[in-house]
């Protein structure tokens, strides 16, 4: 058999030029906050984006404790530094299996990001809102 005949077994089928419909590493943007996709994706850092545009980007290796408390809302500690995000339904499922607390767990939050203005949204209980978010 020739050396072609074998790597032509291997080779994939198709257009090799395409991108899969859904590829790893895609983000949904829950407008508050970015969802990695992919079953096995994790993300290295969290970014903290603000209404001004300062960004503030913090590994996830650092991460030391999620708290979320219904009526302050969810603190964030980044080895000694303490992150409050305050706004509404915190807790709230977006789509089925998507919580911001659980993603936070799970190292599938891309970023969280504050409101562009606190009156835009209305009071869809599924909406994550982010009011603030203060050091």
């Amino acid at each position: 058999m020739a050396e072609a005949d074998i790597l032509a077994r291997f080779r994939p089928k198709g257009d090799v030029g395409t991108a899969p419909s859904d590829p790893e590493g895609a983000i949904d943007d829950h407008v508050a906050f970015g969802w990695l996709r992919g079953l096995r994706d994790r993300a290295i850092a969290l970014e903290l984006r603000r209404r001004n545009g300062n960004i503030t980007a913090l590994p996830y290796a650092y991460l030391q404790k999620i708290e979320f408390n219904p009526s302050q809302g969810l603190f964030l500690t980044f080895a000694g530094d303490r992150f409050k995000i305050e706004g509404r339904n915190l807790n709230a499922e977006v789509k089925p299996g998507v919580k911001l607390f659980e993603g936070l767990c799970r190292h599938k939050v891309t970023f969280i990001q504050e409101s562009p203005q606190l009156d835009q949204f209305s009071d869809d209980d599924r909406l994550v809102v982010i009011d603030s978010i203060t050091p």
